[in-house]
């Protein structure tokens, strides 16, 4: 399954906007890769990895780590749901439909893809604004492969640096904690 999120200010205004104080991701609706829109509460009791991903960068590889503990624990009330940007030198230049065809063909990807948005700047998607907000530490996203670990109730228990690996312990030991 793909998805993708809004970029047009046209698209944002079609979608139920979160409050400016959100308290949680399932105040979200997004566009998935194919243009259908996921309000991300149909997620609400599933812990959450959220990462902004690319396909033209040194980290691009970890979509197979990715999609390694998507299987692992998908059955146990996990999700990693995929965010492409083009924030970092222009690394996920492609349309969602190039996107979409190079996760599927070159990483056999099977977890939720969303449409391209922003995750940092002027025009960050208010999804990364409030992940960067409400998270500790919190901050711009650095990179891509940047990664948020949700609770099961909507609400950021951590974040992880976009060079630590998907299949790391750090990362797993923390989605194991998420399940509980």
């Amino acid at each position: 399954m793909f998805a993708t999120a809004n970029t047009t200010p046209k698209e944002t205004n079609s979608m139920t906007a979160p409050s400016p104080s959100a308290t949680s991701i399932y105040e979200f609706s997004m566009k998935d890769i194919d243009g259908k829109t996921v309000k991300l509460e149909d997620f609400k009791g599933k812990a959450v990895l959220i990462v902004n991903v690319a396909s033209k960068c040194g980290n691009t590889p970890q979509y197979e780590g990715l999609e390694k503990i998507y299987k692992q624990y998908k059955d146990k009330g996990f999700v990693v749901l995929g965010f492409p940007a083009n924030n970092f030198m222009g690394q996920e230049p492609g349309s969602e439909a190039d996107i979409k065809q190079f996760c599927t063909l070159k990483y056999n990807v099977t977890f939720p893809m969303f449409s391209k948005i922003s995750v940092k700047g002027d025009d960050i998607h208010p999804l990364y604004k409030y992940l960067t907000q409400a998270s500790n530490p919190t901050g711009d996203v650095r990179w891509n492969f940047g990664k948020f670990l949700i609770g099961k109730d909507g609400k950021i228990i951590a974040r992880f640096d976009p060079k630590t690996l998907p299949e790391s312990q750090e990362v797993t030991s923390a989605i194991e904690s998420a399940l509980k």
